[in-house]
């Protein structure tokens, strides 16, 4: 039995490998720091080869899409993966209870997994 599992673990991991993004949110820690305003620590995995492909963009949308921050990430991090980097003084509306962060990929864009999370704040 334990055989069987460690083959369907296996499968199942280069599943999920298959279908990730190129710039995919592995984690989110949030905290609230003022009343409706929040900060951020994004993991991010991606596939960064360089310059001209690298995950560039960190973002918080409300559950409508509505941007509330965004931070440019400024160069690859091609032997840092995954990466965490902080997003703060989100200012969170009133009546919004989590938020999707999501990463962006330079050419690829929004391809890669994002992450709901609820908001202490």
């Amino acid at each position: 039995m334990t055989g069987t599992r460690t083959i369907l673990g296996g499968l199942l991991a280069a599943a999920l490998e298959a279908i990730a993004g190129e710039a995919d949110v592995v984690d989110v820690k949030v905290r609230a720091a003022a009343p409706r305003v929040c900060d951020f620590d994004v993991t991010v995995r991606s596939v960064d080869k360089g310059w001209n492909y690298y995950a560039d963009a960190l973002e918080v949308l409300a559950p409508d899409g509505r941007l509330l921050g965004r931070r440019e990430l400024l160069h690859p991090h091609e032997t840092e993966q995954p990466f965490t980097r902080d997003l703060y003084g989100v200012r969170i509306p009133s009546g919004v209870e989590e938020v999707i962060v999501r990463a962006r990929h330079k050419p690829r864009g929004y391809d890669g997994a994002t992450k709901k999370v609820k908001v202490p704040c």
